[in-house]
């Protein structure tokens, strides 16, 4: 496995400190579990959505938190007291998950839904007007009166 000084660029930026942390991250064998299986989709120019696989979960089993750029979705199975049934063979899994999906800057979440055993998760990069890029005009007349009073100011003092 290979190792990524980021050390350097500490010295050289401010305040990219969780990307770092992030992509060091990565490098990492993956710990996290393959369970409940997900899609992430890009369903527009600013609009994603996240689809689990969360059969036999309903919704009161499941929660939704987004905080500081992280949303996690957990899932806990209530236990069952079935005294009278007993099982032979039990394939469906009733274990609990929690899934962590690090969100970008404005990443809001708009709206979740469970159907058919999916849980859709839909979200918008809204980026502020202040954040989006603004183009700046150039105006060549504020240099000039600058220049003017520079060669009054050396006429004067002559």
């Amino acid at each position: 496995m290979r190792h990524v000084d980021f050390s350097p660029l500490y010295r050289s930026t401010v305040g990219f400190d969780r990307l770092f942390t992030m992509l060091d991250s990565l490098g990492q064998p993956d710990q996290s579990q393959s369970y409940p299986p997900y899609n992430i989709e890009r369903t527009g120019d600013n609009t994603y959505r996240i689809t689990m696989a969360v059969a036999g979960f309903d919704e009161s089993e499941l929660s939704i938190e987004a905080r500081e750029h992280t949303l996690t979705v957990k899932g806990e199975k209530s236990e069952e007291q079935t005294a009278e049934n007993q099982f032979l063979y039990r394939g469906i899994a009733k274990r609990a998950f929690e899934r962590r999906f690090q969100l970008a800057e404005y990443m809001e979440i708009r709206s979740a839904s469970l159907k058919n055993g999916l849980l859709h998760i839909d979200l918008l990069r809204e980026i502020p007007e202040a954040a989006k890029p603004r183009r700046i005009e150039i105006s060549a007349a504020q240099s000039a009166p600058k220049q003017i009073e520079a060669n009054q100011v050396d006429a004067s003092v002559n």
